[in-house]
């Protein structure tokens, strides 16, 4: 039997799905330790706490988990100061995206998104047979919120806002976001994607919590993989108001949350302070690699995550070449450019030399 004996009927609007491309796992060679940079993983172990947590429940995987995360939700509900009814959980948040977008779209309809941002955004508006809608960034690689909100249509039923974007960096401000938020129809359902919210110090930034109380079509995205460090266990949850939270449920797929992943998530924000410590180490990293590279020269979009933006166009393959060479796995995006997760020191030490050495050469 070949491939052209299979006959089944699929979908068309698959053939329109880009594939995700995930970040390249780091192989061991010889005489050389090589870093993963491409994931935008947190680089610190678990807790002991968390990992006594996973060991203790890992007992007990033959029986399901709970399928609503009663526990979880009830914790992450306390833990942001919100209503338990406010949040609906999933695996990671591009799980948590996907129920979203099952929840607004039908065929047709369109999802707006600024681009290159999160490369999950067209893949599930696609999937849902929907439409996506891709808004250039501006000239400093951030959101043009004026362009996004003049994109909206009637048949626009959801609008992604990425804060931090991811790959660029940069975030969005309180004041631009609110005059976009005003424009957007009662009826399309905005959400605020906040992955990277952890690692934000910029006091323009919006309380997008904040902003979902004053607005019933606001939502609100994050997710227990990066800051937290769980990106192997996926948990990712969403705060909106309780009948686009109750959707969000409906279209989530039963039991996708481990039990493991849920008791981790909990123990995670028990430890918050902790946790914290890590963030904010990982914060000052970010900034002693920014400041070395506009040291050397190189005038990149300012980050606002836990990761870099490289904007080198069509040296984009040649420069992700020089970063493999010297034992770093980082992210190149087609001829965009190249992102480079913040990771242990000698990482990023080394990723300073290769940059330091691309400028000479250039």
């Amino acid at each position: 039997m070949t491939d052209d004996d299979v006959q089944v009927r699929l979908r068309r609007t698959l053939e329109a799905i880009p594939a995700y491309v995930p970040g390249k796992p780091a192989q061991p060679e010889a005489g050389q330790t090589t870093y993963k940079l491409s994931s935008n993983e947190n680089p610190y172990p678990p807790l002991p706490a968390v990992q006594a947590v996973v060991e203790q429940t890992a007992a007990s995987m033959n029986r399901y988990p709970d399928m609503f995360a009663t526990g979880l939700v009830q914790a992450i509900a306390d833990h942001l100061g919100v209503p338990a009814e406010y949040v609906a959980t999933g695996t990671g948040s591009v799980g948590v995206l996907g129920q979203i977008v099952a929840a607004t779209c039908g065929e047709g309809d369109e999802v707006v998104f600024a681009w290159r941002s999160f490369e999950a955004y067209p893949i599930v508006a696609h999937a849902a047979g929907a439409v996506p809608v891709a808004v250039p960034l501006t000239a400093d690689a951030r959101h043009d919120l004026p362009a996004m909100a003049a994109a909206v249509t009637d048949r626009t039923r959801l609008v992604l806002v990425c804060t931090p974007n991811n790959p660029t960096g940069p975030v969005v401000h309180t004041a631009e976001l609110v005059d976009f938020l005003d424009q957007v129809p009662r009826d399309v359902l905005v959400v605020i994607d906040e992955a990277y919210v952890e690692f934000v110090q910029d006091p323009q930034a919006p309380d997008a919590l904040a902003l979902l109380r004053e607005r019933p079509n606001v939502a609100v995205l994050r997710t227990f993989s990066k800051a937290y460090g769980l990106a192997g266990l996926r948990v990712g949850f969403a705060v909106a108001h309780p009948p686009v939270a109750a959707a969000l449920r409906k279209t989530a797929v039963p039991f996708g949350v481990s039990g493991i992943a849920q008791d981790a998530a909990v123990a995670s924000l028990a430890a918050s302070a902790e946790l914290a410590e890590r963030v904010q180490a990982l914060v000052i990293e970010r900034e002693r690699v920014v400041t070395a590279l506009a040291g050397q020269g190189w005038q990149l979009p300012a980050t606002q995550a836990n990761f870099v933006w490289f904007p080198l166009g069509e040296d984009t393959p040649a420069f992700a070449a020089a970063c493999g060479e010297a034992g770093l796995v980082v992210r190149p995006y087609a001829a965009d450019g190249v992102r480079v997760t913040i990771g242990e020191t000698a990482a990023n030490d080394r990723l300073l030399e290769v940059a330091a050495a691309w400028r000479v050469r250039g």
